[in-house]
């Protein structure tokens, strides 16, 4: 996770505005020049989930931060653990909160099913705003028929809300599946490895949710979940890595940049059922080891969430490309190197420009999304790629 940075003063300029391009839906382009570091947008939760039954005890049931050795338990289903009287006093979703001791029963459940007792549990108004948001096949099937009849079977009559029907339980999950953020545990404190511990609650973000997706990105993610100064810590800030031209698309990555070519493909495929082709993607599928992977993305569309920051062990192919060399290729088969060089931390987060200072000066120093490293740029900020 994100180091502690203090919150931005004064109310932000709106420097990303939605457009619809052809072939990528709806969009967040450039409204003007953007600099190095520049936050590009600030987002906060339409929703928020616990991961599975097995973090509760762990993560605050309101906040999601690290919980107290003392915590405050809910005084409705005794499940719930609160860190603060003030989060207790907010509380969790209440349908959520309704189904929590019968669930813990059954604590196999699936994630989907915690997701729709907390979407559920939104005004109508929320529900609708959940429901527009882009997702691919919204139509019930025998997966999203079985979570609903688990619905009825968990939620008392005088309780059910106005909007609830098989058919609005497949498109919630048709939604959550393509636009839902995971919150991250922070990097294990008793390894120096990068090792990431898990994920402790996902969320939905309206405006987030805009932000397609590039191999290589030209904005990134920064929370401060743990930071315990900041009132809205589940909020999102993504800064902008480097120099964006007024009118060019803002992407995020979905998935690590340190994943190779086929695995990148076969994520973006099983999770939010497109082939990626952006410049990287054409550049490495005609590499040696990646020709004949056409159909390395598979035929399944399925998903889970958007994780621009993760930093498993298992996705550093690109890094170690960089370190080993690429075989036969050369420079003009691997132009994106300087990224890997200039914006990957060792542990496999992406390094963004803390925001300019005062006077719209760019700052020297970058930040990793990942681990949370301050440290001085290296390259000098440029701000170009």
């Amino acid at each position: 996770m994100s180091s502690s940075q203090p919150n931005p003063t004064g109310p932000l300029p709106p420097l990303v505005r939605p457009v619809e391009i052809p072939g990528r839906g709806r969009s967040l382009v450039a409204s003007g020049p953007i600099k190095p570091g520049q936050i590009v947008l600030c987002d906060s939760p339409l929703l928020l989930y616990p991961s599975s039954l097995s973090s509760l005890p762990s993560f605050c049931s309101r906040c999601f931060r690290v919980l107290p050795s003392q915590p405050l338990p809910c005084s409705s289903c005794h499940v719930a653990l609160f860190c603060s009287a003030r989060c207790l006093s907010l509380s969790h979703p209440p349908l959520l909160c309704h189904a929590l001791p019968p669930l813990f029963s059954v604590p196999s459940s699936s994630p989907d099913l915690l997701f729709l007792l907390s979407a559920y549990s939104l005004p109508s108004s929320s529900i609708l705003q959940l429901l527009s948001l882009h997702s691919n096949s919204p139509f019930p099937n025998e997966s999203t028929q079985i979570l609903h009849s688990q619905l009825c079977s968990l939620i008392p009559p005088n309780l059910i809300p106005v909007n609830f029907s098989p058919e609005t339980t497949a498109a919630l999950v048709s939604k959550e599946k393509v636009n839902s953020f995971c919150l991250m545990n922070p990097i294990s404190s008793k390894n120096g490895d990068g090792e990431v511990t898990g994920v402790r609650a996902y969320g939905i973000y309206l405006s987030a949710s805009l932000f397609n997706h590039d191999c290589l990105p030209n904005a990134c993610r920064f929370d401060y979940i743990d930071d315990p100064n900041r009132e809205n810590n589940t909020d999102f800030t993504f800064r902008a890595l480097h120099d964006i031209a007024e009118g060019s698309e803002v992407c995020i990555s979905y998935v690590s940049v340190t994943r190779g070519y086929r695995e990148r493909q076969k994520m973006l495929m099983e999770d939010y059922g497109f082939k990626c082709e952006c410049d990287r993607c054409h550049i490495e599928s005609r590499w040696k080891e990646n020709q004949g992977d056409e159909e390395v993305a598979g035929d399944e569309n399925g998903g889970e969430e958007m994780e621009e920051i993760e930093g498993e062990e298992d996705g550093e192919g690109e890094m170690e490309m960089m370190e080993e060399g690429n075989g036969e290729e050369d420079d003009e088969d691997f132009p994106h190197q300087y990224f890997f060089l200039r914006y990957v931390c060792e542990c496999g987060g992406t390094l963004a420009p803390l925001p300019p200072l005062h006077g719209g000066v760019s700052s020297d120093m970058v930040e990793c999304n990942l681990c949370g490293t301050v440290r001085k740029d290296e390259f000098g900020n440029t701000g170009c790629v």
